[in-house]
């Protein structure tokens, strides 16, 4: 009855929430670049306006993709809120990657295609770090059970802090933040237009809108772990890393992919892979 409960206040709070944090994303980049900003709650006024516009597709495929996305970001989430494993809420937030990416190809377009194979670069580049990540979290605690982890009252950060650091690193591809947003961006500022969601309109980008909302509460989920002894102190940790993934943004101008890769796989190699090596001979 509690996994159920949780998992329905999962399935209604964070769509809320991360529209609140996509709305306080836009006030903060505003203010940082000397304007006024939208408001607040912007990004639902967006969302409601995009549902009530016509329904358009390429083909029957396309939007059968992204209500996939849709649906397995959802299970994603809920898998990991619910307290389940770890592992398997990796490799389910992947395939609900995928779905996104396939709907980019569905369409046909060059501008979407080349979006879709950037997003597919970009997979390629921060998947080695998650996985890194749930390893080393799996090394900390004897488990990949997100409960387990939680009930551990020590910091893990103190013995993650490479991990940590690596997986704050690659939030900053997940959260299509310059310099890694090159498959599309919340901004004006693409070469691509808009790259991957350049074919999607009406509820479809709609879902996709909603979809990161949920991707991103997730991943601040994970963010949480590491400050999970003491709560208030996880959640400073969540709202700062949030603000500093922001002031990146306005910082850094785009890169290009293979730099994305070559930084994150260099970042997976020294920083993960020798959190966990120091894990493993400490033992």
């Amino acid at each position: 009855m509690k996994i159920f409960l949780i998992t329905l206040a999962y399935l209604v709070l964070a769509p809320v929430l991360g529209g609140l944090l996509a709305g306080f994303d836009r006030i903060v980049t505003a203010r940082m670049q000397s304007r006024v900003g939208p408001p607040l709650f912007q990004p639902f006024y967006d969302v409601l306006k995009l549902m009530a516009k016509e329904n358009l597709a390429v083909n029957h495929f396309q939007n059968f993709y992204i209500l996939c996305f849709l649906v397995f970001m959802i299970i994603t989430g809920a898998l990991f809120f619910a307290g389940g494993d770890l592992l398997l809420a990796i490799f389910a937030l992947t395939l609900a990657g995928i779905f996104l990416v396939m709907g980019a190809y569905s369409a046909n377009s060059p501008y979407s295609i080349i979006g879709a194979e950037r997003e597919l670069i970009l997979m390629m580049a921060y998947e080695p770090m998650l996985l890194i990540a749930a390893i080393g979290l799996y090394m900390a605690t004897g488990t990949f059970i997100v409960h387990d982890m939680i009930a551990i009252h020590r910091p893990l950060i103190f013995q993650l802090p490479g991990i940590f650091l690596g997986l704050v690193y690659i939030l900053t591809i997940k959260f299509r933040k310059s310099p890694f947003d090159l498959s599309t961006s919340h901004h004006g500022h693409q070469e691509i237009v808009k790259g991957l969601t350049t074919e999607f309109s009406g509820p479809a980008l709609a879902m996709i809108e909603v979809a990161h909302w949920y991707e991103n509460i997730l991943l601040l989920g994970l963010v949480y772990l590491f400050f999970a002894w003491y709560p208030p102190a996880a959640v400073a940790a969540v709202i700062l890393t949030y603000f500093f993934e922001i002031f990146i943004d306005n910082t850094y101008a785009r890169t290009k992919w293979h730099y994305a890769v070559k930084w994150s796989w260099a970042v997976a190699a020294t920083l993960g892979v020798g959190n966990v090596a120091t894990l493993y001979f400490l033992r």
